[in-house]
């Protein structure tokens, strides 16, 4: 006979990934409110594209930590198999 192995996720473990990346899109969105009206985009030289550069990672972030938060795999189902070595058979004949 030969046994599956199966991946077991842990519920809590999914739970904190999601409240991490939750935290994560909060401070970045609070880091946004308090940078944006700072930031000159439309300024020449170095400090326009440093706006540029920074509102660009702002975003590579906010779309990493929405894909991980809404594409994460749900919790895995243990699917057990019949052992039929340890199945008790019982019959009773009259």
């Amino acid at each position: 006979m030969h046994k599956v192995k199966q991946a077991v996720v842990l519920k809590g473990d999914n739970e904190l990934k999601k409240n991490r990346y939750l935290l994560c899109l909060l401070l970045c969105g609070f880091m946004l409110y308090f940078a944006a009206p700072r930031l000159s985009v439309f300024a020449e030289g170095l400090e326009g594209t440093f706006a540029l550069a920074w509102l660009a990672f702002a975003l590579i972030v906010i779309a990493g930590n929405l894909t991980a938060m809404l594409y994460s795999p749900k919790r895995a189902v243990i699917k057990r198999q019949p052992n039929r070595a340890n199945k008790k058979s019982r019959s009773y004949y009259s």
